[in-house]
């Protein structure tokens, strides 16, 4: 009985850990590996979503990426802050009070 418990208890956690994953990439966002999804990404992360960024992502993108898909894909990956980290840069930090 307890053998029979086990394997229905380990069953159901294998069917939670399987619908976890079907759920996680329906939400996931869709990769396109183009320079227009990799400006979509970016300009939809940064707050306010400035077109003069979108322009300025979609004039240099070519000239960064290169047309390699693999590095857009990768790009379209990144989260919200390390996007908008590569394009911009760090931002500034002030020292606090000594």
């Amino acid at each position: 009985m307890t053998g029979v418990l086990r394997g229905l208890g380990l069953g159901v956690v294998v069917a939670i850990v399987v619908a976890s994953c079907v759920v996680k990439r329906v939400n996931a966002p869709r990769l396109t590996g183009t320079c227009e999804g990799v400006c979509a990404h970016y300009v939809a992360c940064k707050p306010g979503h400035p077109e003069p960024d979108r322009i300025r992502c979609e004039a240099e993108c070519p000239l960064v990426f290169s047309g390699d898909r693999d590095a857009l894909l990768s790009f379209e990956s990144l989260s919200c802050r390390n996007a908008v980290e590569y394009i911009d840069g760090m931002p500034s930090q002030t020292a606090g009070p000594s």
